[in-house]
């Protein structure tokens, strides 16, 4: 069975810890780059978003009483358009760093995932000192973590970052580059889709709890982290996770 680097990030309810808040029915617009499987994407077979995100979101909005819309937002314009109201708040796979944290609220972490390499599938025994000592080239979504990755590893002048993570995998395919960083949770989807051409083939990079994302001071993140303990502790979560990854 195929591991991958995804693992559920503990938050216990402290003894007697207050109901989860309620929203009164409220809608909220959620958005998200829904081009990350299985975080969030559109099934080609109903047109509608689906993924992990939007179960998470879903399942929380049950138990505090609310409702979600997801709106597809590109990822370069995703954190602004939240500032400017466009929607509440953010669900798309987000990496919380503490730079992003001096700029908007997160939730406590719904997983913790490590980023991994993808690459063609010729290249799947490689080592990432075998990457680096051959002076192999990286690509990554702009403006993510998974860019400041690559950097990291390769130094910048040997990464190419693309808008699309889609744009990404074509320069891949095409040789452009000999690898793309990705987060180790939508890994698995890719290496289904490409199957015998792309591999994941070094994982166990940097590890980042993702979460929910929120304008500064807005309530909502409080109402949300009282659903996510509440989804913890009954074992939706739990359930969620082995849906997309096969976790227990």
């Amino acid at each position: 069975m195929k591991k991958f680097v995804v693992t559920l990030a503990f938050a216990m309810l402290a003894a007697g810890a207050a109901q989860a808040a309620d929203l009164g029915g409220k809608l909220l617009k959620v958005g998200s780059d829904t081009t990350s499987p299985p975080m969030e994407s559109i099934d080609p077979a109903s047109g509608q978003i689906v993924g992990f995100d939007l179960d998470v979101v879903n399942a929380i909005c049950t138990k505090i009483h609310c409702q979600a819309e997801f709106v597809t937002t590109g990822w370069d314009g995703i954190f602004a358009a939240l500032d400017q109201g466009n929607f509440d708040l953010v669900a798309s796979g987000v990496s919380i760093t503490d730079e992003r944290k001096k700029a908007m609220d997160f939730s406590d972490p719904c997983i913790v995932n490590s980023q991994v390499i993808l690459t063609r599938a010729e290249d799947q025994g490689m080592t990432l000192e075998q990457f680096k000592a051959q002076g192999r080239k990286l690509s990554a979504q702009a403006n993510t973590t998974d860019a400041q990755v690559a950097e990291g590893l390769v130094g910048k002048e040997n990464v190419g970052a693309y808008d699309t993570f889609s744009a990404a995998i074509i320069a891949l395919k095409n040789k452009d580059v000999d690898g793309v960083v990705i987060n180790g949770a939508n890994a698995a989807a890719y290496e289904r889709e490409f199957a015998g051409q792309l591999v994941a083939a070094i994982k166990g990079l940097q590890s980042d709890p993702i979460g929910l994302v929120f304008r500064k001071g807005d309530a909502n993140a409080a109402a949300f982290n009282e659903g996510l303990q509440e989804i913890k502790k009954d074992g939706t979560l739990d359930k969620l996770i082995a849906k997309y990854w096969g976790l227990k």
